[in-house]
């Protein structure tokens, strides 16, 4: 037999299929062993948030009960939670505050952002440096600046008139969250992936700068502003030490200054994990709102690894 009549032995279909099943269950074990190691803590927290008393909690920690909704539960924690604090005032607090801070951030954010991707001045380059060497510098340390600074800000209300400084009002909360130099370099670097052919064909057609923004250019723009959007919401929920520094008035406190007074009482930590719970929900409601977009800007603006 010659070497041309060798005939090369096909794997049949059968065993086709079975090696692309068993590439996917090992695709996936690694991907339900992140999936566990996120989220048990949750399944733990929203579990122990319907337990009857510390003990309860504590002793369940020994075995596997402690993520499964087994033995006594109530929902008296909940109940507890309304009772012993303004939670609904916190809430509203946090999501009125939200939602102005990520409409401002969307605008005034992308606008900068499209300034300094699409136009041509003098400067451009430094200025896009300066914003991202922010980057570096942490928080922090520009609070004790920014709390002088707000403090001396004038400010008007219908009840006072003009006074000086902005300490314990909604504006001192909002405000200095809008401008971010992540955001705008998201917005910058999905900006720049555009056709530029785009805004050269609307300015022949005569439509002006800002027409090209909002009507080209922010349409075809969706995923990085609903990343932004996540990513603004996210920081505005979870705000505490800014509010601790300039917030007095109960009436004002956002829902997680609101659990550290809460906490602060006679609790246990059921009635903790019950709080924890309810200011959680609406953190995964957004995000799984904006999921596929959140994903698709990541993979498209720069910052895939």
């Amino acid at each position: 037999m010659t070497s041309s009549q060798v005939i090369v032995s096909q794997p049949s279909p059968t065993r086709k299929r079975l090696r692309r099943r068993l590439g996917t269950v090992l695709r996936y074990i690694p991907l339900f062993f992140l999936l566990f190691v996120f989220t048990f803590p949750l399944v733990f927290m929203i579990v122990s948030s319907f337990k009857t008393s510390n003990v309860q909690v504590f002793s369940d920690l020994r075995s596997v009960r402690a993520f499964l909704p087994v033995g006594d539960l109530t929902l008296d924690n909940y109940k507890i939670v309304f009772q012993n604090s303004n939670f609904p005032r916190y809430l509203f607090n946090s999501a009125m505050i939200s939602i102005v801070t990520i409409f401002l951030a969307l605008a005034v954010n992308s606008m900068a952002a499209y300034s300094l991707s699409r136009l041509k001045w003098r400067g451009q380059k430094l200025i896009l440096s300066v914003i991202i060497a922010t980057l570096i510098i942490p928080g922090q340390a520009t609070m004790m600046p920014l709390l002088l600074l707000v403090s001396r800000l004038p400010n008007f209300s219908i009840s006072e008139g003009f006074t000086t400084g902005w300490l314990d009002s909604y504006q001192v909360l909002i405000v200095p969250a809008i401008v971010s130099a992540i955001t705008i370099f998201l917005f910058y670097q999905f900006f720049q992936d555009i056709p530029k052919e785009l805004d050269e064909a609307a300015m022949v057609d005569g439509a002006s700068r800002f027409q090209i923004f909002y009507k080209i250019v922010v349409p075809i723009s969706g995923p990085v502003f609903a990343t932004v959007a996540i990513l603004t919401f996210i920081a505005s929920w979870n705000m505490f030490l800014w509010p601790i520094m300039t917030i007095q008035s109960d009436e004002l406190r956002p829902v997680m200054v609101g659990l550290l007074f809460f906490f602060q009482r006679d609790t246990q930590w059921p009635q903790i994990m019950a709080y924890s719970t309810m200011i959680v929900i609406p953190v995964l409601a957004f995000f799984f709102a904006f999921q596929n977009a959140f994903v698709k800007s990541v993979a498209t603006s720069g910052l895939k690894g």
